[in-house]
């Protein structure tokens, strides 16, 4: 005798979506990732930056009549500056799914570092010198680009979690 199965009727609709809301969080975080990934390339480029910029901005010679204390606390900021874009960038090539929304401390990171360079934008636009910024135009549009870029991954990897589950 023939064993009959009992018939399961499913909403194929509701669980398709289902399947393809998974299938399109899983995507939409890989693709995070991997801006997250390009974030920290970017800062890395902006370390890289900082190694010629001294000389082509004449730090030396412009600090040159600056008391020798004055000079060691400019270098000091200096480094220190490279030391934590060092570690943002280590933070994204690290710990990228947590900054893209798998923990809240990941959130919380991404959120400050996006901050940290809408603040910097802000300062470019309004505080550094405009005759320097216009002898460097091209340098200088380059790296806002480049800030600009970082704010929007950081901010949407912060964000991502309340808006786009």
């Amino acid at each position: 005798m023939r064993q009959v199965l009992p018939l399961k009727i499913t909403n194929s609709t509701t669980e398709g979506t289902e399947v393809h809301r998974e299938r399109r969080r899983a995507m939409n975080t890989t693709w995070m990732i991997r801006v997250i990934w390009g974030a920290g390339a970017v800062q890395v480029g902006i370390i890289a930056a900082n190694v010629p910029l001294p000389g082509r901005l004449r730090v030396r010679e412009r600090l040159a009549g600056v008391p020798n204390f004055v000079r060691q606390i400019f270098y000091v900021h200096w480094v220190y500056i490279i030391i934590v874009l060092g570690l943002f960038a280590a933070l994204c090539f690290g710990f990228a799914p947590d900054l893209a929304g798998a923990s809240a401390l990941g959130r919380f990171l991404s959120g400050f570092m996006a901050a940290f360079w809408l603040l910097r934008i802000l300062l470019q636009i309004s505080y550094y010198d405009r005759e320097i910024r216009r002898d460097n135009r091209v340098l200088d549009v380059l790296y806002l680009a480049s800030l600009f870029m970082l704010v929007v991954i950081l901010g949407m990897a912060a964000l991502r979690p309340v808006f786009w589950t």
